[in-house]
């Protein structure tokens, strides 16, 4: 079993940054996939980034690609977002998910776990 706990949102004008980070705690070993994805509100559930534990590649979706920057420390089992240049249309709810098999940004209702989330606003 897996936990993930993220923090670190809050409220930014835009071009501003924030930092997620989210905690992993459990048979982290196992993972192969951990993603951020996003959900505002009347919004589906977007993915955001995702990096491959094993070999270390990353994916971001268009919208972000050159703003934000998702990396793990494997030491303190944490994965992180850095999110530069900020606009309102990054408000959402992020979520930190992770799975054991080699997953895409597409696919996030196949993800095994999830963290609480938090919440990012952006102000124009």
């Amino acid at each position: 079993q897996v936990a993930l706990v993220e923090s670190g949102g809050g409220s930014v004008q835009a071009g501003g940054s924030l930092r997620l980070s989210c905690a992993a705690s459990g048979d982290t070993g196992r993972l192969a996939s951990m993603a951020w994805f996003r959900q505002a509100p009347g919004n589906e559930r977007e993915g955001v980034a995702i990096i491959y534990t094993k070999y270390g590649g990353t994916s971001y979706v268009d919208a972000v690609k050159g703003r934000f920057t998702i990396s793990r420390d494997n030491a303190t089992k944490t994965l992180y977002l850095q999110m530069d240049s900020l606009n309102p249309e990054d408000t959402a709810m992020y979520y930190c998910a992770a799975d054991p098999g080699l997953k895409s940004l597409r696919a996030s209702s196949t993800y095994r776990y999830w963290g609480q989330g938090t919440q990012v606003t952006v102000s124009s």
